[in-house]
């Protein structure tokens, strides 16, 4: 059959931008993304949108959808329009309406996720959605009267679990591979159609075959990185293969391009040697000497073995294993300034200076920053301006990386996201006894919440000031990934890692 209402210009825009970047396959059409974003801007208003351009008729569904996917993209959009489908405090999604689409208040609940700070209606939205779509799914009864979807229970659950802070981008691609129904979702008017435009068996195969394609690099990836691990003698510090998987997944979930290789690597290999190096230093009183080893250069030059170091001391295993890390990654990222060399001495001051930090830090927490569960995933600020450091140096964006610190803008970004870092860190140590810190530990997430809306604000709001939008994004993803990672229940994150690097999408 044929929709019940025409056109459905606005709602088709929408929609497949939505199922293109929740399939992971956005980055294939960029151009395409933005000419539909284009169409949907020009026929946004304050009063709300619905499925075409040309109707009187305003819905929170097609409203959401576009005030969610316009904001994420950069365009300026009022939360204020929400207000036109809020009576009595509840939403609704048309006026009149007898009883409440599922679809209305899910959509509403994603984009209240991307909420900024201030934005009270947004808060309210996301209040009550949460409270029906979890009361739906209590009753067992998330089915709804406009669509006839293969995993929309599914679907709704994976939003509430792992809101916008919490997503990472390789999860919820493999998630959504499981719910997308291709042709078969049906579309329920006065009769029953499809959208061959949203839901069509090519997005679905498509989708498929490049998460399989990166699948298998990272599968080989992590095959290496087993051996780097092993071979280096870091098994010697207490950090189990485990650990080391985790950060790598952590890793490949937000950066999972085949051409981002040597960025994926080293932020998984910086997470391993940055948490080994802080207990080291933290517990052996020769750390300084280790450290004041590898400032002067050292004992790594040249030799690609490092089995004569086996029996050394721990100190000797660590400068070694960095040493060859980092001549490693100056051979293999992209050449800018002056080649290897230049790499070479900027990867050296990165690790330096953080060492520096801490040895020198002065605050109470010296003695117990170090995590014991999870510690290769939830880092404190300096690790994680250090894992960004190298992942914008590998990545040959080292001008771009110091413009961002050089600028008030991406100071205060920069400022912002460490400031969460080291509250997530913190809500890591406190949950080590979480009867005692219950009170604390409610208190850090408040803080946690409120610096979250200010970065987002901070990073989808663009401003023409020379900043690196991709440094940016680079530290957005590692706050989310250490966002991810201190609220995700072990059993959870390791179905996840599972899913995203062992099996294959069928």
């Amino acid at each position: 059959s044929v929709p019940n209402v025409y056109p459905v210009d606005l709602f088709e825009h929408i929609w497949v931008v939505d199922r293109l970047e929740r399939l992971g396959i956005s980055r294939y059409f960029k151009q395409e993304i933005k000419q539909c974003l284009d169409y949907v801007h020009r026929h946004w208003t304050e009063d709300g949108i619905c499925w075409a351009r040309n109707s009187a008729v305003r819905d929170v569904d097609d409203t959401a959808m576009a005030f969610r996917l316009l904001r994420l993209h950069g365009y300026t959009v009022s939360p204020s329009v929400f207000e036109n489908f809020e009576k009595d405090g509840e939403f609704f999604c048309f006026a009149g309406q007898s009883t409440q689409a599922v679809t209305g208040m899910y959509n509403l609940n994603r984009a209240s996720q991307l909420r900024f700070p201030g934005e009270d209606v947004l808060q309210r939205a996301g209040r009550f959605s949460y409270a029906f779509l979890r009361e739906r799914e209590a009753q067992g009864t998330i089915r709804d009267k406009w669509i006839i979807a293969k995993d929309l229970p599914g679907e709704v659950k994976y939003t509430l679990d792992f809101p916008w802070y919490a997503s990472l981008p390789r999860v919820e691609a493999r998630a959504y591979l499981d719910q997308y129904g291709g042709e078969n979702d049906v579309w329920i008017g006065k009769t029953l159609y499809r959208m061959p435009l949203v839901n069509n068996n090519t997005y679905l195969e498509l989708a498929k075959r490049d998460f399989n394609r990166c699948q298998v690099q990272h599968q080989l990836e992590w095959h290496g990185l087993q051996k780097w691990f092993i071979e280096n003698g870091l098994e010697t510090f207490g950090v189990a293969l485990r650990d080391v998987l985790r950060a790598y997944f952590l890793a490949a979930a937000c950066i999972f391009e085949p051409s981002r290789a040597t960025e994926r690597l080293a932020w998984a290999k910086v997470s391993v040697l940055a948490n080994i190096i802080t207990k080291y230093l933290h517990s052996d009183l020769s750390g300084n000497e280790m450290m004041e080893r590898f400032m002067h250069g050292g004992l790594h030059e040249g030799n690609s073995t490092i089995s004569w170091r086996k029996g050394d001391a721990k100190g000797d295993i660590l400068v070694g294993a960095l040493q060859q890390f980092i001549d490693l990654l100056a051979q293999e990222t992209l050449p800018v300034g002056g080649g290897p060399v230049y790499i070479n001495n900027l990867l050296r001051c990165a690790w330096i200076e953080w060492m520096m930090q801490l040895i020198n830090r002065e605050d109470d927490t010296y003695d117990s920053s170090v995590i014991q569960a999870g510690s290769c995933m939830v880092h404190d600020k300096q690790t994680c301006l250090l894992l960004v450091k190298i992942v914008e140096i590998c990545g040959g964006r080292t001008a771009e990386a110091s413009s961002m610190i050089n600028s008030m803008d991406g100071a205060c970004f920069i400022q912002l996201a460490s400031s969460i870092c080291d509250n997530l860190h913190h809500k890591m140590l406190l949950s080590q006894d979480t009867k005692t810190n219950e009170t604390a530990m409610s208190h850090m997430d408040e803080k946690i919440e409120a610096g979250m809306q200010e970065l987002t604000q901070k990073f989808l709001q663009t401003h023409d000031d020379g900043t690196s939008s991709e440094t940016k994004r680079t530290l957005l993803s590692v706050v989310r990934s250490c966002y991810y990672a201190a609220n995700c229940p072990h059993h959870v994150f390791d179905r996840h890692v599972s899913k995203v690097i062992f099996e294959h999408v069928f």
